[in-house]
């Protein structure tokens, strides 16, 4: 019985999950993987691991992989001798680990741009015949590139409808998700990144001088603040992003699917909108580490935006 004829995979993380499974049972090798290409890093999402010690989540540098290699054309994608082969010979992970057998496919989003990789490892090099093997590894990549799409697209609603059962957790002053939301949906956001790979930015925005208003002018200015605030980032974000007021002046913003790069733009996109109501504010902002998650990725911004406070406070001190 083939894998095609098991059953009807409902998404991609089970179809992975089955192809691993089927590709050790017919080629035997030590290490079955499928991966995503992010930046410079080479995310293992599923792992069939009988020897390498490798585990889901484990991050590796992309250009020291076979697969990069075999991307660029620099190699072939069932290399049963792996050593003979310049490319992988030189390649720095075969120089961290024992590789004597490869194959790599592609695994490629909709429009054929590269999401990653379906690929396995051997320690020990293997018969020239399982050369023969590339067509059915191909096909089980294009399986998975189909499903890719359709899992993507699921995905997204998910979220949508994730934030649509939150709406009732919203903060009254600022009109923004409170902390009780904020934490629930980025929980959930954490899942799909550690499923596919995505990336992930958190920007943390404090008010500065709040307490400084409710004192001198009153709580009733106070609250406008926070509204007025809340109103900016609400529409300066992305319809996917997320925005939450966190704590009395505190604000956080999760950049669904997003650069750092681009999360950079967003921040300074956010700080020019509250400049000009004016919400006086400091920010930071930090990317998720596929080693760690979106919860540390928030305190890291958190972090970040304190620097941020604290060399706006010793730039007013030297202006007066």
């Amino acid at each position: 019985m083939s894998i095609l004829d098991r059953q009807v995979f409902p998404d991609f993380d089970s179809a992975a999950h089955e192809v691993l499974a089927f590709l050790h049972q017919r080629f035997g090798f030590d290490l079955w993987m499928v991966t995503r290409v992010e930046g410079e890093n080479w995310i293992v999402l599923q792992a069939n691991d009988r020897g390498y010690g490798v585990q889901e989540g484990t991050v590796f540098q992309w250009a020291d992989s076979f697969c990069s290699q075999m991307v660029l054309g620099n190699g072939p994608c069932i290399a049963p001798q792996s050593h003979i082969i310049p490319a992988y010979a030189n390649a720095a992970i075969g120089k961290q680990v024992t590789i004597g057998a490869y194959v790599g496919v592609p695994i490629v989003y909709n429009n054929g741009a590269l999401f990653g990789t379906l690929c396995g490892i051997h320690p020990i090099a293997q018969p020239e015949a399982i050369a023969a093997e590339l067509p059915l590894v191909e096909l089980l990549a294009k399986l998975l590139s189909s499903l890719l799409d359709a899992s993507l697209k699921s995905s997204e609603q998910a979220r949508c409808a994730e934030q649509a059962r939150t709406e009732a957790l919203t903060d009254a002053l600022s009109g923004l998700y409170n902390r009780r939301g904020w934490d629930q949906l980025l929980a959930d956001e954490e899942k799909r990144c550690q499923q596919y790979g995505h990336p992930a930015c958190v920007i943390s925005i404090d008010l500065d001088g709040l307490k400084q208003v409710n004192d001198t002018q009153g709580h009733i200015k106070g609250d406008e603040l926070i509204h007025r605030a809340g109103q900016v980032m609400r529409q300066a974000i992305r319809k996917q992003d997320i925005a939450a007021r966190v704590g009395g002046d505190e604000f956080a913003i999760l950049c669904v699917e997003c650069s750092l790069v681009n999360g950079e733009v967003l921040m300074e996109r956010i700080k020019t909108a509250l400049a000009l109501h004016p919400v006086d504010a400091s920010l930071g902002i930090a990317i998720r580490n596929p080693r760690e998650g979106l919860f540390e990725t928030w305190e890291a911004a958190d972090q970040a935006m304190y620097c941020c406070k604290k060399k706006r406070r010793l730039q007013r001190l030297v202006q007066e």
